[in-house]
């Protein structure tokens, strides 16, 4: 199977099975979406919704987090992961998107990527979830997911990210994201992945090498 079939299988499985993907965080607009992603790095999407629920109660938008000190917002955020270097860079952020970028989320990730806290990935997740910019953010799952169905194999987010960006349809790669990181959540798990509920079996490399190895052994043993 070549790297055009397997994409077009893939691709094909998910429009069928998973018609409906979206983000699994919960906001009301660019500027919670923002806040939202940059704490769910290494988080949890269900820890995030839970701390964010009072974080937007208390900063509805940039200019009352601009104003506020980094200790505040520990408080706040004090449950998700590296709590410290976050509330820094959520502070620091909404001041540079009020005195730069007059309080609006810009919607190029270029931009995005001017503001303290946000990488290539926070952005492109920006960008797509709503603004709806033809990019592909590659996260943990995506990378993991992407590397082991065979639809790329380069070594780095990056690398990953110019693979799927190459053979994904313009028009269909923010739904891929989200395709690949709700497979990668609740499906093709890091540890132990439930190929045995996987849909994608017949395209996923993973699978095939792993099953031709379980024959082998089984057979000479």
């Amino acid at each position: 199977m070549n790297k055009e079939e397997r994409y077009k299988g893939v691709i094909n499985w998910f429009e069928k099975n998973m018609p409906v993907a979206e983000s699994e965080l919960l906001y009301d607009n660019p500027f919670q979406l923002l806040v939202a992603v940059i704490l769910s790095a290494q988080c949890t999407d269900k820890r995030v919704n839970m701390v964010t629920r009072e974080l937007f109660s208390r900063y509805p938008n940039p200019e009352v987090l601009a104003a506020s000190s980094v200790q505040e917002v520990f408080k706040y955020i004090s449950s998700v992961t590296y709590p410290n270097n976050k509330s820094k860079h959520l502070v620091n952020m909404a001041r540079v998107l009020v005195n730069r970028f007059n309080s609006i989320v810009p919607s190029d990730p270029l931009l995005l990527q001017e503001l303290p806290g946000v990488g290539r990935k926070t952005a492109n997740v920006v960008a797509s979830v709503i603004f709806g910019k033809q990019v592909i953010a590659v996260d943990t799952h995506v990378f993991r997911i992407s590397r082991r169905l065979g639809l790329s194999d380069k070594t780095t987010p990056l690398g990953v990210e110019l693979d799927l960006t190459a053979n994904i349809p313009a028009e269909k790669r923010a739904t891929a994201h989200h395709w690949l990181i709700l497979h990668g959540r609740y499906i093709c798990l890091a540890r132990k992945p439930k190929c045995n509920l996987c849909g994608l079996n017949k395209w996923c490399l993973h699978y095939h090498i792993h099953s031709s190895t379980d024959l082998h052994e089984s057979c000479s043993g």
